[in-house]
């Protein structure tokens, strides 16, 4: 009896995690040959939110950015994401390094 009751609370600790992962905001980023789509995003401080990265140009990109120490590689048509758990108040520079001599693949990321 008591593992029955250990097994139906681990399950029910996944589905809560689950929940919350669902809640998370997704902010959906495209990547066109060396243009960030958008170019300023604004997240709420110190809650977790999801990149959803996608590569719609015809050559590779990269999203990266140096302080967040986030970097994601894709090829032409891949998609992909980012999870951030949590950013302190502040603005966050990030580029589209295969393109970064356009003003286009900059961009920020501002936590209020």
């Amino acid at each position: 009896m008591k593992m029955l009751v250990e097994i139906a609370l681990v399950l029910g600790l996944c589905g809560a995690g689950q929940a919350r992962a669902e809640e998370m905001p997704v902010i959906e980023v495209t990547l066109n040959d060396g243009v960030v789509t958008p170019q300023h995003i604004e997240v709420e401080a110190d809650k977790p939110f999801k990149l959803a990265i996608r590569n719609i140009g015809t050559t590779a990109a990269e999203f990266e950015s140096l302080r967040l120490y986030k970097e994601k590689v894709l090829a032409p048509g891949a998609e992909s994401f980012l999870v951030f758990r949590k950013l302190s108040p502040g603005t966050y520079p990030f580029f589209e390094e295969f393109h970064m001599n356009l003003d286009s693949a900059n961009g920020t990321i501002t936590a209020r």
